[in-house]
């Protein structure tokens, strides 16, 4: 364990044991899977990150060693350590330079989001340094200013290559554009359950993974395109399901993207025309219907319902509001009596 110290002292690395973990140091073959718990703090203390707080719950990290993680600090350390070591590690600079963005993708997970939102079509080191901020004020002022970083790190489980499922930002880009059409099946029998939330959670990994690889093409070429092709019809997917929670913002904000690419997606301009009704734009809505029916007038009666419940409910809108200020203005009151004041 000295000797480990040692040479981790030497390559930046400052290693303080909290907690002993149990057994014999295990072996960490590319591909072996690593569970930790981490806390990410400043020097002086300030917490960055929390693994057991972040997003409002508890939910640790997985590695597969061997992938080129973006913070390759994370995997020298942990092959420190034993199965249930707490131990906390002082790393400098050099070591900590991409954790600005190795934490907002995180945060994006925990968010819900996706985990390349908000970063640059460039490699890690150009985003580094270029001025394009973070959305989080504290990653944008340690990208700006890189420092020191301690982590404090659980050792939770190290599984053996072979014994457990990849998962998918752990494969090859091959792996992953042949797991998509299963991600999107599974995606379509919960819808068809009544599975809605389940079914969400799948297009949304289906659309990150595509999203992933979209990210090494350049916009506009052929991959990019094939890609976004692909991507489509799960976002689509992914807005139904949306309108279904109520998530009608959201989905103006997706079916905007898809219509500006692609100016005769039908299914994009009849989910916003519903989104926009759902929340009271009837003017834009009554322009996204008629554009539905431009691109396929068969789907006539379809509209046309639409259209007459938005109405009953605009209808029932303005009765209501109607009455909630009748009598504000109506009362019989008796007008002031006038008071006259002498002036002599």
């Amino acid at each position: 364990m000295e000797e480990e110290a040692r040479k981790l002292l030497e390559e930046g690395i400052s290693k303080k044991l909290v907690s002993p973990g149990k057994g014999d140091p295990p072996t960490f073959p590319n591909g072996t899977k690593v569970v930790f718990h981490y806390l990410t703090r400043l020097c002086d203390g300030t917490v960055l990150d929390d693994s057991r707080t972040m997003g409002g719950r508890s939910k640790p990290m997985e590695l597969i060693l061997g992938k080129k993680f973006k913070l390759a600090v994370w995997e020298r350390v942990v092959i420190s350590m034993r199965k249930g070591e707490v131990a906390e590690f002082t790393c400098d600079t050099q070591h900590t330079s991409l954790y600005p963005l190795v934490s907002q993708s995180l945060r994006n997970i925990s968010a819900g989001k996706d985990p390349l939102e908000g970063q640059r079509h460039c490699c890690g080191i150009a985003q580094i340094h270029s001025h394009h901020s973070l959305g989080h004020k504290d990653l944008d002022q340690l990208q700006a200013s890189p420092q020191p970083l301690v982590f404090s790190i659980e050792l939770l489980e190290v599984l053996t290559p072979g014994s457990f499922q990849l998962d998918v930002w752990a494969m090859s880009d091959t792996e992953k554009l042949e797991l998509v059409p299963q991600i999107h099946e599974e995606g379509n029998l919960l819808f068809k359950q009544g599975q809605i939330k389940e079914a969400t959670e799948k297009y949304y990994n289906g659309i990150a993974c595509l999203k992933n690889l979209q990210m090494k093409e350049h916009p506009g070429d052929e991959a990019w395109v094939k890609l976004d092709l692909m991507i489509t019809p799960l976002l689509l997917n992914f807005c139904q399901c949306k309108l279904l929670q109520g998530q009608y913002y959201e989905v103006i904000e997706h079916c905007s993207s898809l219509v500006f690419k692609y100016e005769d997606n039908l299914k994009a301009f009849y989910k916003r025309a519903k989104a926009h009704a759902a929340v009271w734009n009837e003017t834009e809505a009554r322009a996204d219907f008629a554009k539905v029916l431009e691109l396929d007038p068969s789907l006539g009666p379809s509209v046309a319902k639409e259209l007459r419940a938005m109405e009953d409910r605009i209808r029932s809108k303005e009765k209501e509001e109607k009455g909630r200020y009748k009598g504000l203005f109506d009362h019989n009151t008796p007008p002031a009596t006038a008071t006259t004041v002498s002036l002599l």
